[in-house]
């Protein structure tokens, strides 16, 4: 009966462990694939620089120094990646319904907005940093909230590609803080930079200890762990898969495609709110033209790169933004403008585009069996 028991066992052993490897090997393209997209934008732009007349070696150990060289580099690194995973879960979230949002850069400079006129009056009538960063993070989440929310509104409700009205979108709020900014809302104290009234140091977001970087970075990882729980282990992230793989057989099962499509939209630019309520509490102290630093735009490229996965956007965010903390570095040293690593961006971005018809397309990744 042992020998019996041992000979039916072994089938099983070896199926599972041939089930398990068709898993790795069918998962491994979504690893695979990317990195040989940015080594392929790589070369691309090794190309560019030839034809400049510069040294790629020279460049991308020059991005290597800048970006994670040095303990400062880090800490550069680390503060740009803060935002970076805010306005990609922007772009994520949204994308497990089958939504496109680009407007991550609006929704995050109209809560760094909100955040920073919420202050004023606190400050001006002496109210405590407990009391006034509170306020402004609830206002900066709550207005990014709404911004976003309004375009899952429009695509539902109206039928208008959230792509374009979220994109449009943000130049709006860019131009609203600006009218404000250089208006009603200007400090008159600050003559050469139109903002608003600073927060005051007492209201400044310290470092984290022994770090060196503002708790955007915790934060916003703390909040990509609890959105890859929502999306993954919830009925509420169930239901939204399902409605992002099909929205017909969803409403046939009867799910609320309408208020899934809002309220993921609220969800996307209540990250890009809190973005930018540390961008004001944390690194500029008050609103101005500062805030729109590209870090939405950005977030999109993460966002992609990371296959909108909360948690892989982590990671991609702190290599990108390694990339954009080089870009003084190469400058300086290269005499190359500051926006070139714009250009790798961008170069990256295109090629991973490119790259996704070879998904479900190359035979080593497919399971074994499969004739596809």
């Amino acid at each position: 009966m042992v020998d019996i028991a041992q000979q039916d066992a072994a089938p099983a052993i070896s199926g599972g462990f041939a089930e398990a490897l068709d898993r790795v090997r069918r998962s491994s393209e979504y690893v695979v694939i990317p990195l040989f997209a940015l080594l392929v934008a790589g070369l691309l732009f090794s190309i560019f620089l030839l034809a400049l007349g510069q040294s790629p070696g020279t460049f991308f150990a020059l991005l290597w120094r800048g970006g994670f060289g040095t303990g400062f580099s880090w800490q550069n690194t680390l503060v740009r990646a803060a935002p970076l995973i805010l306005t990609a879960l922007c772009v994520a979230i949204p994308a497990r319904l089958g939504l496109v949002i680009i407007g991550g850069e609006g929704a995050l400079v109209l809560g760094g907005f909100a955040a920073a006129v919420a202050s004023i009056p606190l400050v001006h009538a002496g109210a405590p940093s407990f009391v006034v960063l509170p306020v402004m993070c609830l206002c900066a989440i709550a207005v990014g909230g709404l911004w976003i929310g309004l375009v899952g509104v429009l695509r539902h409700y109206r039928g208008i590609n959230e792509t374009i009205a979220s994109l449009l979108m943000s130049y709006i709020a860019i131009a609203i803080m600006n009218f404000f900014v250089e208006g009603a809302l200007r400090d008159p104290a600050n003559p050469n930079k139109p903002s608003t009234q600073a927060i005051g140091e007492a209201n400044m977001i310290g470092d984290v200890p022994g770090l060196g970087v503002h708790w955007g970075l915790p934060v916003g990882i703390v909040v990509a762990i609890l959105l890859w729980v929502l999306m993954n282990r919830t009925t509420f992230g169930f239901a939204a898969r399902v409605t992002g793989g099909n929205v017909r057989a969803a409403r046939a099962q009867g799910l609320p495609v309408g208020r899934l499509i809002v309220i993921s939209c609220a969800i996307a630019g209540a990250c890009a709110g809190l973005a930018g309520f540390f961008e004001v509490a944390a690194i500029q102290g008050k609103a101005n033209a500062s805030l729109a630093a590209g870090y939405g735009f950005t977030g999109i490229l993460v966002a992609f790169l990371a296959r909108q996965n909360p948690l892989a956007i982590v990671p991609v965010a702190i290599f990108l933004g390694g990339i954009a903390a080089a870009g003084g570095l190469i400058q300086r040293r290269m005499g190359m403008p500051d926006a070139t690593v714009q250009v790798l961006q961008g170069l990256m971005f295109v090629v991973l585009l490119v790259s996704e018809t070879l998904y479900g397309r190359l035979p080593i990744f497919r399971a074994k069996g499969d004739k596809r």
